[in-house]
């Protein structure tokens, strides 16, 4: 058994220490963005910053981070119009189930050290 602390991870992540750990942090600040609205900017922004440190096979998760957040953003803001429709609520659960399989899609292919297949697909 290993005596690794989770700070020590989250710490290395936000240094650049390791940047598959930078990578896994900013799927699950988007994960935690679901509930707390403002994280998906942090990890954007995180996602930016981290650009340079990706290379190899990161990179396309670097892709993937940051066109998930702007094209999640763009169909919350489509579902947001149509709730006037009423048709908004089933257009924001199927935005939230794109953007978990989304994270969970990456965070498995970050812990298996592969690329993501397709980084500018707009699908999942």
């Amino acid at each position: 058994m290993t005596d690794q602390n989770p700070v020590d991870d989250v710490t290395g992540a936000l240094t650049g220490r390791d940047p598959s750990k930078s990578v896994m942090l900013i799927y699950i600040l988007y994960l935690v963005g679901i509930i707390v609205p403002i994280v998906p900017i942090i990890a954007v922004v995180l996602a930016y910053i981290y650009r340079k440190d990706c290379t190899g096979w990161l990179e396309s998760h670097n892709t993937y981070q940051i066109r998930t957040f702007w094209i999640g953003l763009l169909y919350g803001i489509i579902s947001v119009i149509l709730m006037f429709l009423l048709i908004g609520w089933l257009v924001y659960i199927a935005v939230v189930v794109w953007l978990v399989i989304r994270c969970v899609k990456g965070l498995q292919a970050v812990s298996r050290n592969e690329p993501i297949a397709d980084p500018r697909t707009w699908m999942v």
